[in-house]
């Protein structure tokens, strides 16, 4: 999947610093290209291409992929540890965390205005 950004390197840093991802790759791909993916650290599978948006269209698509709706989740295992780490690095959470019967949840968005939702699951 492809995540819309205004510039690589804060990208970057907010996926690698307040999200815990890995760098998995960062490849020039000329004339202000780069193919950059991020993903949970430890995670197999999932990973997200950061493609920075070029042109009035997909600037305008910056933070609104997801139409005004949660679209991305991240599970942790750590609530607090990991809504204090996203705050420090300029996530803003819409909601104080509450309880439901699968887990502790509450919507953050990320600094270009993406929403998601930070669970901790029950058990």
């Amino acid at each position: 999947m492809a995540l819309l950004v205004p510039e690589y390197a804060p990208a970057i840093a907010f996926f690698t610093q307040a999200l815990g991802f890995t760098l998995r790759e960062d490849r020039d791909m000329g004339a202000g290209k780069r193919w950059v993916v991020v993903a949970p650290a430890g995670g197999q599978g999932t990973a997200l291409l950061l493609a920075r948006a070029s042109g009035a269209e997909q600037q305008a698509g910056i933070g609104r992929q997801g139409a005004g709706r949660v679209w991305l989740f991240l599970h942790t295992d750590d609530f607090a540890r990991d809504a204090a780490r996203l705050q420090a690095h300029g996530a803003r959470f819409a909601e104080p965390p509450r309880h439901e019967p699968y887990g502790t949840v509450a919507v953050f968005e990320d600094p270009w205005g993406n929403r998601w939702d930070l669970i901790q699951p029950a058990g």
